[in-house]
């Protein structure tokens, strides 16, 4: 049998609420390791499948890029299912107790934070505009990273729905995302992955379509 990678990936379904609306969406749940531990981040919708992806592994943390209710609403579900701890930005508070008004987060993440995996280092970039305290994971030694919804193919994450900001994801992308080396592979938390350097000479066209 062929051991995990270093990054191993599911796509879950679910829904998305804010707002007073409901949309349907699938999420990507990223699992970054070794064949003995493992980060997992984003927690969405489906418990017994990225359950079924980390096997018989160590959760060394469940991480959430940041707290709409389809990022984490199966994160303390997973969290006491591997006796791992949850970790996300203090800023998202607002957006997580919308979701689990009776359980905290264990630890927070903070701007320059090292988490380690079975040997992989990611490092935490707070990246707020999506929603206030939204965090992307870099591993420098993957060429990847994670991005949360901060950014995707084809531009940034949404910024109309409250706790959203266009003018800070903008600042976020510019200043901690496309400074990164052009060739970094940026995982998203729905749809395809893409590169820095790909979507680098789009910044001025969604400063223009944003406004």
């Amino acid at each position: 049998m062929t051991p995990p990678g270093p990054i191993d990936h599911v796509v879950t379904s679910g829904t998305f609420s804010l707002d007073g609306g409901t949309w349907e969406v699938d999420n990507n749940v990223w699992i970054v390791g070794d064949e003995n531990e493992v980060l997992v981040i984003d927690a969405a919708h489906d418990e017994e499948k990225i359950a079924a992806a980390v096997g018989g592994r160590r959760v060394v943390a469940v991480v959430c890029t940041h707290a709409h209710d389809d990022h984490v609403n199966r994160a303390p579900a997973l969290a006491d299912r591997f006796a791992a701890p949850i970790l996300l930005n203090p800023a998202e508070a607002p957006l997580w107790e919308m979701t689990h008004p009776n359980r905290a987060p264990d630890r927070e993440l903070a701007d320059g934070d090292v988490l380690t995996a079975g040997g992989v280092e990611l490092r935490v970039l707070v990246t707020p505009g999506h929603s206030p305290g939204s965090s992307c994971l870099y591993a420098p030694e993957l060429g990847t990273v994670f991005s949360g919804d901060t950014l995707f193919q084809g531009g940034p994450g949404a910024t109309g729905r409250s706790y959203s900001s266009f003018d800070t994801i903008i600042d976020s992308i510019r200043e901690k995302l496309l400074t990164l080396p052009g060739d970094t592979v940026v995982r998203p938390g729905h749809g395809d992955s893409t590169t820095s350097g790909e979507e680098a000479p789009h910044l001025e066209e969604w400063i223009a379509r944003g406004h």
